[in-house]
């Protein structure tokens, strides 16, 4: 089985209002094909029932590709689905409930944005850590103030759990990120809302082959 640190190398997190004419299901499978590592089902907007019926999509899509699905804050759907895994927030649950609810065999992710979090957080409940924002984002526009790349690099240094940044972060920010010490990066609409959702990913395995 692929590792969780390989998984997190180029992780999609989906935003259904970007992908416009291609769909969420074609933009992930042409995403996949790019390139990306891990998938999140991320729909703020919507309901229990619909997040269920697009993770059953995404699962069947993804199913033969070793891409891991994962359904962001919500754990209900997470498990109708049987989705890989689940991430949630500072201000969701907490994660040793959202592991009872989710069992031992399946992925946990948590955000944190301070280093007391990243010190709070229990390698016995979770999986990875999302760190940032790096950047601002227009995608999550409830997001903590960027911390910059030092900052990353400070969050990372903290533990020893697998990392992901997310916030703001593009193909050419490959090479900053994975030298933060972070495992990969976490990305919205640098591939949702493209033109092409394929070339898009392949920018970022492009740009760290060249690394």
């Amino acid at each position: 089985m692929t590792g969780i640190r390989q998984q997190l190398r180029l992780y999609l997190v989906t935003d259904t209002s970007l992908c416009g004419d291609f769909g969420l299901v074609e933009t992930v499978q042409q995403a996949v094909a790019g390139g990306v590592t891990m998938v999140q089902l991320r729909a703020k907007n919507s309901t229990t029932p619909a997040r269920i019926e697009m993770a059953v999509a995404l699962k069947k899509a993804l199913a033969g590709t070793g891409v891991p699905l994962i359904v962001n804050d919500d754990l209900d759907a997470a498990i109708a689905a049987d989705a890989d895994g689940a991430h949630i927030g500072q201000g969701d649950m907490l994660p040793s409930q959202a592991r009872a609810l989710l069992g031992a065999g399946k992925i946990l992710g948590l955000s944190c944005e301070t280093e007391h979090t990243v010190a709070a957080a229990d390698p016995d409940v979770v999986d990875y850590l999302g760190l940032g924002p790096v950047f601002g984002t227009a995608t999550k526009a409830d997001h903590e103030l960027p911390i910059g790349f030092d900052g990353l690099a400070r969050l990372v240094a903290l533990t020893s759990m697998p990392t992901v940044a997310i916030g703001g972060l593009k193909a050419a920010h490959q090479r900053d990120v994975l030298a933060s010490g972070a495992d990969g990066q976490a990305v919205v609409s640098a591939i949702c809302g493209q033109i092409d959702p394929k070339a898009a990913a392949l920018k970022f395995t492009k740009t760290e082959a060249q690394s």
